[in-house]
């Protein structure tokens, strides 16, 4: 994903388990208060409210065509070598090629674009990840296909354990939105198959 820090683009932008749980809350209490104490009032207001959204968020990470869209995919067991590939076309392509058009028309980018229209601008993008980290489904075109060298995919996948993660405050260039990034685990009953990513747009909370 490309993206720039709040800092670089505020002045533009003025136009547009009960222990697991516990660990959780200090994950992201730690989260907060680092990228709160670098940013302009106006950011820290609306990041304050990300937070508010995360359970919701957790409830869509849980809906049943993603997981199952997500379970398929995993089952075919695709070879490492033919992701990076799928990868390097995908980055390098100019135009909207017909396999990066099959997989924004598929089942799970269908499911996510269901689940997004309630929260109208709120979320600016979101799109779910196997547990390779390639993308299984989105509402829009991603720079890139691979998602497994990104944090968003490392932390909340976790190697099959799960995690939480919430990014700094970027400008987007796909949606040309400031947007904090929220990655949650998408599981199938106990067991971790793969990511989503919630992109909050803060202009728009």
């Amino acid at each position: 994903m490309c993206h720039t820090p709040w800092d670089a683009r505020q002045a533009e932008s003025r136009h547009r388990g009960a222990s697991g749980c516990a660990c959780m809350s200090m994950v992201w209490l730690s989260l907060a208060v680092a990228v709160l104490a670098q940013m302009p009032p106006e950011g820290v207001a609306q990041v304050k409210k990300v937070d508010a959204l995360v359970p919701e968020l957790r409830k869509l990470a849980a809906d049943p065509e993603v997981v199952k869209a997500v379970r398929a995919q995993n089952a075919r067991h695709v070879p490492r070598a033919t992701v990076l590939q799928r990868d390097g076309e995908w980055t390098a392509a100019t135009a909207l090629t017909p396999f990066q058009q099959a997989l924004l028309d598929n089942t799970c980018s269908r499911a996510l674009r269901r689940l997004r229209q309630p929260w109208g601008l709120k979320v600016a993008e979101s799109f779910a990840m196997d547990d390779q980290g390639a993308l299984v489904g989105a509402t829009g075109r991603t720079s890139d296909y691979w998602q497994g060298d990104e944090p968003a995919w490392q932390r909340a996948y976790a190697g099959g354990r799960g995690g939480e993660h919430r990014s700094e405050v970027v400008f987007d260039e796909s949606t040309q939105a400031f947007v904090v990034q929220v990655s949650l685990p998408i599981r199938d009953g106990a067991q971790v198959i793969g990511a989503v990513t919630f992109g909050i747009s803060l202009l728009d909370l």
